[in-house]
């Protein structure tokens, strides 16, 4: 089974680059977005075999999700049931017969912090929310989740500590998602590799520098460990200022 997960940074802006061929050339079973910007049927998505899944924010042209299945699902629910964090578009999770599949674009802390408050809330009801689920199934949850978790996550470590994806607390948190239960699948594969980033500022030229941080990410329930055959980031692909990352079960 291959997923892909790709923060489109507005898909009706990335459909205009390229994004039909670069997802099918993938050519994954599950395609992941955040970041979409839209409502279903605004706009047409070539993809066809694919089941749709869209959730998008009450706040027009902001945030959302979607996934594109090959595979119909058991069952299918948006956001947390949390009243608090279900606004914004900003979950899906897919039911199958052996696991559960968790679409994320976790909220951003914003400049100076000032959304962390509402960040660590978030952080502590999803941690929840993944770890019930684990009860039950194994959980392969992927996304945007706005945070380098170590220093070999980004370009720049010393100058951004303490910014919005590099505090200690976003940081902290990524570490207890880890100590419950949880893998990187990335990190799984490629300990310890550097320059392996997913997404770059349009400032500065940093893409062409490669000048970036990696905030998208596979984490898995760890008993799925022995069935990561590849965890990939695809820096080729252009479309928006993030990259796909992918997946691939055993």
């Amino acid at each position: 089974m291959k997923f892909v997960s790709w923060n489109v940074n507005g898909l009706r802006a990335c459909l205009k680059k390229g994004f039909v061929d670069s997802v099918l050339a993938l050519d994954a079973d599950f395609i992941c977005l955040q970041e979409t910007k839209m409502e279903q049927g605004q706009v047409e998505v070539d993809l066809p075999g694919y089941h749709e899944f869209w959730n998008s924010a009450e706040k027009k042209g902001y945030s959302g999700t979607a996934i594109f299945a090959r595979q119909e699902p058991l069952s299918v629910s948006y956001g947390m049931d949390l009243d608090k964090h279900d606004h914004e578009g900003r979950l899906i999770t897919l039911e199958y017969p052996d696991f559960w599949l968790v679409d994320c674009y976790t909220p951003n802390a914003q400049n100076e912090l000032v959304r962390i408050g509402y960040r660590m809330e978030w952080e502590d009801d999803l941690l929840d929310y993944l770890k019930s689920l684990d009860r039950t199934k194994p959980v392969v949850y992927c996304g945007d989740l706005n945070v380098a978790h170590e220093e070999i996550d980004l370009k720049n470590p010393k100058t951004n500590r303490g910014n919005a994806g590099f505090s200690d607390q976003e940081r902290e948190a990524m570490t207890r998602l880890l100590d419950s239960g949880f893998i990187d699948t990335f990190r799984l594969l490629h300990p310890g590799e550097t320059g392996a980033y997913s997404w770059w500022s349009y400032r500065f030229k940093a893409r062409e520098k490669n000048a970036g941080w990696r905030i998208d990410y596979f984490i898995v329930s760890d008993r799925l460990r022995e069935r990561v055959a590849e965890a990939g980031i695809h820096s080729d692909i252009l479309g928006s200022d993030h990259c796909p990352v992918s997946l691939i079960l055993k």
